[in-house]
C-alpha cells in the first residue's frame, strides 16, 4: 500500500511557488484547510490564482492571503462577507472571475474526471457567456465551459488514512469532494489521520488515488461566519 502521509504542513505544501493556480476547498468558513492557508501566509507566496467558492472573511481563511496581497486573481462564485475582497475587486487591485456556483463546482469535477469541457445553460445571454462557444441542445442554448487547470488542490477532510482515503463530515463536504484529484497535486488536511484499514470502505467519499499528500492538521478554529440566534 502506498503511504501518502507527510509529517507537516510545510512538507505537504512543498513545490508551491509564486504565480501558481491553487484550488482550495470549503464554503465560507466551513471545511476550509486552515493549517494550509496559514502556511501559505507564512511562506509569503505571491501572484496566486485561487479557485474557491469565496474568500472567507476579512481576518480568516483566504481573507488572510488577501490582506497580504498574495492573491493576484480570485476565481469564485461569491464575494461573500469579505469587505477586503470587495474593496480590492472594486478598486481593480484584484482580478476577479465570478462564475455561477454550479458551474464552478462542475469545472472542478470535470477536471477531476479528466473531462476537458462541458455544456451548461447557466450564464447563457449574460456576461458569463462572452467569448465562449454556445450550442443548442433540445431547443435550449448552452455555453461551453472548460475544466479548470490547477497546479495544486488543497482540501480539508474530517478523517483520512495514510493511503489518502478521505471522509468528509456534513456540509464540510461542499467543494472539497469535487476538488480532490482535480489538480496536478492534491494535498489533504485532515482532523484525524488513521492507519490504513481503519476506515469503513463503505463510508469513504474520496479514494486515495485522488490524493498525493495527506497530513493531520491541528488547532482547528472552525469559526462561524454568520452567527444567528433565536430571540427569546
Amino acid at each position: 500500500m502506498i503511504n501518502k502521509k507527510v509529517n507537516s504542513v510545510q512538507e505537504a505544501l512543498q513545490g508551491i511557488e509564486d504565480n501558481m493556480t491553487i484550488m482550495l476547498g470549503g464554503f465560507g468558513l466551513c471545511g476550509i484547510p486552515e493549517n494550509s492557508i496559514a502556511e501559505l501566509v507564512k511562506k509569503g507566496t505571491t501572484g496566486l490564482t485561487c479557485i474557491s467558492n469565496n474568500a472567507g472573511v476579512d481576518d480568516f481563511g483566504l481573507g488572510l492571503l488577501l490582506q497580504k496581497r498574495q492573491i493576484k486573481k480570485m476565481i469564485s462564485s461569491y464575494v461573500g462577507e469579505n469587505a477586503e475582497f470587495e474593496r480590492q475587486m472594486l478598486s481593480g487591485e484584484l482580478e476577479v472571475e465570478l462564475t455561477p456556483q454550479g458551474t464552478l463546482a462542475e469545472k472542478c469535477r470535470a477536471a477531476q474526471a479528466g473531462i476537458p469541457a462541458f455544456f451548461t445553460p447557466a450564464g447563457y445571454g449574460t456576461e458569463v457567456a462572452e467569448g465562449k462557444e454556445t450550442r443548442e441542445f433540445n431547443g435550449k442554448m448552452h455555453v461551453m465551459e472548460l475544466a479548470y487547470k490547477a497546479d495544486f488542490s488543497i482540501v480539508k477532510a474530517w478523517k483520512g488514512d495514510e493511503a489518502g482515503n478521505l471522509i468528509f463530515k456534513g456540509t464540510a463536504r461542499n467543494f472539497n469532494a469535487c476538488m480532490a484529484g482535480a489538480a496536478k497535486i492534491t494535498v489533504a488536511e485532515v482532523e484525524e489521520l488513521l492507519p490504513v484499514g481503519s476506515l469503513d470502505p463503505n463510508q469513504i467519499h474520496i479514494p486515495g488515488i485522488m490524493v498525493q499528500r495527506i497530513f493531520q492538521g491541528e488547532k482547528f478554529e472552525k469559526r462561524i461566519e454568520q452567527r444567528t440566534t433565536r430571540k427569546k
